[in-house]
C-alpha cells in the first residue's frame, strides 16, 4: 500500500479543520465543521468524525499512512486524551482511540496547538533552518512549542514549551491557572485590552474593545494603549529569555492575532529583550513574526504525523 499522505486535524473552540497532507505540506483535500462547543462531548466528536468521514471520501484517502491531531489544551499525548479548556464537554476525552477507531485503526500522533503551529513554522516558516526554537502564538490565550536539536519537542504529554504559564510578575494578579503573574494573563490580547480599559483607554465610535482596536490606537500615537502593549512586551520578553537562557533557543517566532500587531508590539518586545535576555549566550536571540497562516495548525499537525511515519509505514505493509 502507498501511503505518502497523511490526516490532518485541527480542533479548536471554534471550528475543526481537516486535511489530506503530502509530504511538500500542501493541502490536497479540506473538510471543517464549527465546533459544537457548548455541547456534550459526544456531539463535538461527531464533528470530528463528520470531518474526517469527509475526507475519507476522496480518493486520496487510501494514501492516508496516519494522522496528526493539533487540539487546543491541555491536552494528554501519554494517555490520548484531551480537556480543551473551551470545549467543556471534552474533559479527558480519549481522542486518539476515537479517531484511530473512525479512521479503520490508522496510527494517531497527537499534540497541543501551539506545539502543531512550532512544528509549521519549523518546516515551512520563520524557524525553518533553525535547530533550536521558541514559537509562540499569542492570541486570546498565549500558547507555544520548542524545536531543541533540530526537532519538535513535545514533551511526554505533549505540552512542552508552554510559555503562557510562566510566572513573570511574582506578585502579579491571579492567573486562571492557579498561579500568579503568567505571561497570558499579562500579554494575551483579552488582558491587553482590559488593561487599556482599566486604564483610561476609550474605544472609537464603533465601541471596538479587542486588542486589535488597541494596536490601532497605539499606532495613531495613544499613550494609553501604547503603554499596554509595552506592558505585553515586557511579559513576552521576560517569558522568552528565561525559555532561552534554559535551553538555548536562538529565535523566537510570535504569531496569533497580537502577534499581527506588528512594531506597535516587536518594538518594544525587543528593546525588553536586551533588559532580560543579558547572558553572552541569549544575546544573539532574534524574535521574529511568524510566516505561516491560518493553515499553521494543519500543517503542523500534519508534521507530526509525517515525522512519525517511517515506522508505521513499515508497520502496515
Amino acid at each position: 500500500m502507498h501511503t505518502d499522505l497523511v490526516a490532518a486535524l485541527d480542533i479548536g473552540g471554534t471550528k475543526i479543520a481537516g486535511a489530506l497532507v503530502d509530504g511538500g505540506g500542501r493541502l490536497l483535500v479540506r473538510a471543517q465543521r464549527p465546533t459544537p462547543a457548548r455541547q456534550d462531548g459526544e456531539t463535538v466528536m461527531r464533528a470530528v468524525a463528520e470531518v474526517l468521514g469527509e475526507l475519507s471520501g476522496s480518493p486520496l484517502w487510501d494514501r492516508a499512512g496516519a494522522v496528526g491531531i493539533g487540539s487546543a489544551g491541555p491536552v494528554d499525548a501519554s494517555a490520548g486524551t484531551v480537556s480543551p479548556v473551551n470545549v467543556p464537554g471534552w474533559r479527558e476525552f480519549p481522542l486518539v482511540d476515537r479517531v484511530r477507531a473512525a479512521t479503520g485503526g490508522l496510527p494517531v500522533e497527537l499534540i497541543g496547538d501551539g506545539v502543531a503551529i512550532t512544528a509549521a513554522e519549523h518546516w515551512q516558516g520563520a524557524a525553518r533552518g533553525h535547530d533550536n526554537a521558541l514559537c509562540m502564538v499569542v492570541s486570546t490565550g498565549v500558547g507555544g512549542g520548542l524545536v531543541l536539536g533540530g526537532r519538535l519537542h513535545p514533551g511526554p504529554t505533549g505540552n512542552a514549551g508552554h510559555i503562557g504559564h510562566i510566572s513573570v510578575d511574582l506578585d502579579g494578579d491571579p492567573c486562571p491557572c492557579g498561579a500568579r503573574g503568567c505571561v497570558e494573563r499579562i500579554a494575551s490580547g483579552p488582558n491587553i485590552a482590559r488593561r487599556a480599559l482599566e486604564q483610561g483607554w476609550v474605544p472609537g465610535p464603533d465601541g471596538d474593545t479587542s486588542a486589535a482596536a488597541v494596536a490601532a490606537a497605539a499606532r495613531a500615537g495613544d499613550p494609553v494603549a501604547v503603554a499596554s502593549f509595552e506592558r505585553a512586551a515586557q511579559a513576552l520578553a521576560a517569558g522568552i529569555a528565561a525559555t532561552a537562557t534554559l535551553v538555548e533557543i536562538d529565535i523566537a517566532v510570535i504569531g496569533g492575532g497580537v502577534g499581527k500587531a506588528g512594531d506597535i508590539l516587536f518594538t518594544p518586545l525587543r528593546k525588553a529583550l536586551t533588559d532580560y535576555a543579558t547572558l553572552s549566550f541569549v544575546r544573539r536571540l532574534t524574535v521574529v513574526p511568524a510566516r505561516t497562516g491560518t493553515d499553521a495548525g494543519l500543517v503542523g499537525a500534519a508534521a507530526a504525523a509525517l515525522t512519525r511515519t517511517p515506522d508505521v509505514t513499515a508497520a502496515s505493509r
